[in-house]
């Protein structure tokens, strides 16, 4: 038996829709600017690069439902909704056949993310961390096993809807961007990947309740105290 010098955290897992297992969380990838008319309204240019990617702790993760204090050091905290995939299996340098045998499901999710932060690491040539990285800032609903077919993607705050797109305007689709990150790392069970997000992204406030919806999905739901 190991013994460590202090007690471990437990281990981070999300719930299974209609299962009371639960799925471990290893590791969270984001990508960045996957929808053509977000990546305009960030400045970008969506047929210019392949997907990249930023990451968030697993114990960022907070399930729908849930009450969070609004977060430090910002004062424009944005809603991103995405669709979330979850790996049951793991492998390095995949072709999209290989890269679509690794899902095992999906969810709705919302990163969350600190956009002054952000803005002033573009500036200054810095990494994202703390704008995307921050505790409590991967919000995701219940998994859903299996496949899950186009549909829509929404988001509301207070009810207001703020975010529409389909899944299927994805630059890069799932398989594409499973691909594409093991090549850059080995991908294993438990990893997630947060697919991006359509346009539309915009402040929360304290007080407001943001949820993302997807077709055939429970929805990601957070409160900001």
């Amino acid at each position: 038996m190991t013994d460590f010098v202090f007690p471990p955290m437990p281990p981070v897992s999300v719930a299974v829709q209609g299962s009371h297992q639960r799925f471990p969380v290893r590791r969270i990838f984001c990508v960045g600017r996957n929808y053509a008319e977000h990546a305009r309204e960030m400045g970008g240019d969506p047929q210019a690069e392949p997907p990249f990617f930023f990451t968030k702790p697993a114990d960022a993760v907070v399930e729908s439902g849930a009450t969070i204090a609004f977060p430090s050091m910002t004062s424009d905290l944005h809603h991103e909704a995405e669709l979330v995939v979850a790996l049951g299996g793991g492998g390095e340098n995949l072709g999209t056949d290989a890269a679509a045998a690794l899902v095992w499901g999906y969810a709705a999710g919302n990163d969350l993310t600190r956009r002054d932060l952000q803005a002033e690491a573009k500036a200054a040539r810095r990494p994202w961390d703390m704008a995307k990285g921050f505790d409590r800032s991967a919000v995701i609903g219940a998994l859903r096993p299996g496949p899950l077919a186009d549909g829509g993607i929404r988001c509301r705050v207070d009810d207001h809807l703020v975010q529409s797109a389909r899944l299927s305007d994805m630059i890069w689709p799932v398989t594409g961007i499973i691909a594409h990150l093991s090549r850059l790392v080995a991908l294993a069970p438990g990893d997630l990947i947060y697919t991006g997000t359509p346009a539309g992204v915009g402040p929360l406030r304290p007080g407001q309740t943001c949820r993302v919806e997807i077709d055939g999905l429970l929805p990601a739901v957070v409160t900001l105290a």
